[in-house]
Formats: C-alpha cells, sequence, structure tokens
C-alpha cells in the first residue's frame, strides 16, 4: 500500500513541476517555423489576432520576442534601494505582452473580455491587436510596421507622438531590432509555409 502511494506522490510532483509545456519559453527563438511548430497553440492565438485586428504575425511574434522571449510569467526587474533592499518591480509590467496593469484593464473592459489573462498567449496576442489597432487609429501607424508599432507599444500613444522615444537612444535600437526580426520572421515564416 505504502508503495502504490509512493509512487502516487511521485507522479503527482513530476507533473507539478514539469507545469504545462507552454508556461516555460520555447526553445527557439530564433526560427519562426520551429518556433511555431513547438507551439501549435501561439500559430492559433497569432492567427486569431490577425484575423481580428489586421496584425500581421510575424509583427506579433516580433514584439512579443522583445517583450518578454515568450515567457508567459516575465515580468520587470526589480528596484533596489542602497543595493540590497527590494523597493517593488520596476512597473506592472507582466506576461507576453508585458502589458501593464491600467492599460489590461483598459483593454478588458473596451473588449469585454473580463477573463483575459496576461500568461495566456490568446489573450496576450488579442491585446496586441487591439493596442495596435489604437496606435493605427491615434497615430497613423501601419499594422505592417513593427519598428514605429513598438516604439508607440513601449511609449504609449501620446508619447509617441511627442516622439519621446528621440531622447532614448536605446530604444530607438531597440526598435530597429524589433523591425529587423519581424522582417526575419516574415521570411522564414513564408518559407515554411511552402514545406
Amino acid at each position: 500500500m505504502s508503495r502504490k502511494i509512493g509512487i502516487v506522490l511521485v507522479l503527482g510532483l513530476l507533473a507539478a513541476c514539469g507545469g504545462g509545456s507552454d508556461k516555460k519559453s520555447p526553445r527557439n527563438l530564433e526560427d519562426a517555423c520551429l518556433l511555431l511548430q513547438e507551439r501549435p497553440t501561439y500559430y492559433r492565438a497569432f492567427k486569431k489576432t490577425e484575423k481580428n485586428w489586421g496584425v500581421p504575425v510575424h509583427v506579433q511574434m516580433a514584439t512579443i520576442h522583445q517583450e518578454s522571449k515568450f515567457d508567459p510569467d516575465a515580468r520587470t526587474p526589480f528596484k533596489w534601494a542602497v543595493g540590497v533592499i527590494p523597493m517593488g518591480r520596476q512597473s506592472s509590467a507582466y506576461g507576453y505582452s508585458q502589458a501593464l496593469d491600467a492599460t489590461w484593464e483598459e483593454y478588458k473592459k473596451e473588449t469585454g473580455n473580463r477573463r483575459a489573462k496576461r500568461d495566456d498567449i490568446k489573450d496576450a496576442t488579442d491585446f496586441m491587436g487591439w493596442y495596435m489597432n489604437k496606435t493605427r487609429e491615434r497615430n497613423g501607424v501601419s499594422l505592417t510596421d513593427a519598428r514605429s508599432q513598438y516604439l508607440a507599444y513601449h511609449e504609449g500613444h501620446t508619447g509617441f507622438r511627442n516622439a519621446s522615444y528621440n531622447s532614448k537612444p536605446w530604444l530607438v535600437r531597440v526598435a530597429g531590432e524589433v523591425g529587423l526580426r519581424s522582417e526575419i520572421y516574415r521570411v522564414q515564416l513564408a518559407s515554411c509555409r511552402k514545406n
């Protein structure tokens, strides 16, 4: 009897440690085809957002890569006082999309998606579609322009309109990297569809 209980406990522990495979970042973040082959649920979420909001899959993927490296539990680092006392996180950004608390609440209210979770890829991509459409409406940024969409995503709509990113050379560089990664993902996705 005790052996059966031991086996059940070990199996339960292994299941708890293993979690869902979607709770860890995919293994290959550089190859869109391999990434989506590993996580077919991601592809379905990206395609649904593309259909509903018009944001191309490669733009979504490049933005999530930059924001969270596809880590559903990604958070900003802690701020430290005197180098040793934790003073809370740098911001409330969380999940795949690194949405801030207030913006996430606005999204849930406007879309009626009250049960949305930032660590759910379907909700995170839907949020990005919603936000990037607001960027298009408010600032005239094309949904295919990953670089400018990222700048607006990072700085907010007003910050983007006021070009606040111009005082942040590091951010302009990162946005360029997002644009480049988006183009790389676009080419990779076109080739894996053929294969």
